[in-house]
């Protein structure tokens, strides 16, 4: 008999995090998220997510054993922002078991209902400015840095309950070597074109990466406004994450562009963490974690790129062009093969274009799923 049962101590909280180790023990393309970050995303006063929103974990049992696990997600500032009343899921882990699935997304619809809200929108863990999407197209390799991973059988579970499409998520692989080069070819002509406009590019000032924050949240807030499902950062939000992004950063994938002064856009690639996170048992960084990630970090060859966005009347310059360019050169460079575009909205015609023209492939895809509750 399946029992669901609210995480309410840390002893379940922690059982919650440590669920899909046990799950996808054994598979070669689990990447283990870290204990400790888990542990603060779902933990009010941790994370400021829970400044402004709320959540309630479940955890599935079959007598003592765990089956399965999900939140239910109420995202106010998305719910202010476009006048709904939509709820979210996410952490959506379990076991090939109908049973199971029905019960938790029973339950977490039964809280999303009491909070008035009247559809269930996911996965998002716990918002698109976090990991989000499921993935139903890629299963032969291990995630990227920041993107999701699950079992082939989820969407076929999700389905069963009444879930439909809402937008997929596409992730683009682009190895150094089949590059298109007249995109290289043409940076400095693009570098010229736009110092003409007064616009210029440099590298991240991390020595001033307080105020640098702080200039690049009011072109993420403004540049991804219109995209689906997008709902802006809080000052803590966005700083919450710059800190965490500033241990693996570097300076030469990261990008900002500013037209006579004033930031105008911006573009950040990061290594990508999961080559060394695929490594350490459970997500702990004690005893020995700690020491792998560190000497993993130098022998990482492959980037994400996490961001790239360019205020509106800006668009079309050459700017994301230029970006592009400058971050494939820099990863020649150093010798990295190659780099993640991800995630781009399905409907984001102009950066899909822009991608296939450099010989981008989409290779992972990821889907948002709704339903009417």
């Amino acid at each position: 008999m399946i029992e669901i049962k609210k995480v309410e101590t840390k002893k379940q909280l922690a059982a919650f995090v440590d669920f899909p180790h046990k799950l996808y023990e054994g598979d070669k393309n689990y990447v283990p998220e870290l204990h400790i970050a888990q542990r603060d995303v779902l933990t009010p006063g941790k994370h400021p997510f829970h400044n402004h929103s709320s959540m309630q974990l479940f955890l599935a049992f079959e007598g003592d054993v765990i089956k399965g696990r999900i939140a239910a997600i109420l995202n106010n500032n998305h719910n202010k922002l476009k006048n709904v009343t939509d709820g979210f899921f996410g952490f959506y882990d379990l076991y090939n078991d109908q049973e199971v699935s029905k019960k938790l997304l029973g339950e977490a619809k039964k809280w999303l209902i009491e909070k008035g809200a009247t559809k269930m929108i996911g996965p998002v863990n716990p918002s698109t400015n976090e990991t989000a999407g499921l993935l139903v197209q890629g299963f032969d390799s291990p995630a990227v840095a920041m993107m999701t991973y699950n079992n082939p059988y989820y969407l076929d579970l999700l389905t069963a309950d009444g879930f439909i499409k809402s937008v997929d998520l596409l992730a683009y692989n682009l190895p150094t070597n089949v590059v298109d080069k007249r995109s290289l070819k043409l940076k400095e002509t693009l570098r010229k074109r736009l110092a003409d406009r007064h616009i210029t590019i440099r590298n991240i000032n991390l020595k001033d990466f307080k105020n640098e924050v702080e200039k690049i949240l009011t072109v993420y807030n403004k540049a991804w406004i219109e995209n689906t499902g997008f709902v802006p950062m809080t000052d803590d939000e966005f700083k919450y994450l710059a800190k965490d992004l500033k241990m693996v950063l570097d300076k030469d994938f990261a990008l900002v562009a500013e037209h006579e002064g004033k930031t105008i856009g911006f573009a950040l690639a990061i290594p990508d963490i999961n080559q060394t996170l695929i490594k350490i048992k459970r997500g702990r960084l004690l005893p020995t974690g700690i020491f792998k990630l560190l000497l993993g970090k130098k022998k990482i060859n492959y980037v994400r790129v996490i961001a790239l966005g360019v205020n509106q009347e800006y668009r079309k310059a050459g700017i994301e062009a230029f970006f592009y360019a400058e971050i494939i050169q820099k990863a020649i460079d150093k010798k990295i093969k190659g780099g993640e575009a991800s995630w781009i909205l399905e409907n984001n015609d102009m950066m899909n274009n822009g991608l296939i023209k450099m010989n981008a492939e989409v290779y992972k895809r990821y889907r948002i799923l709704e339903k009417a509750i």
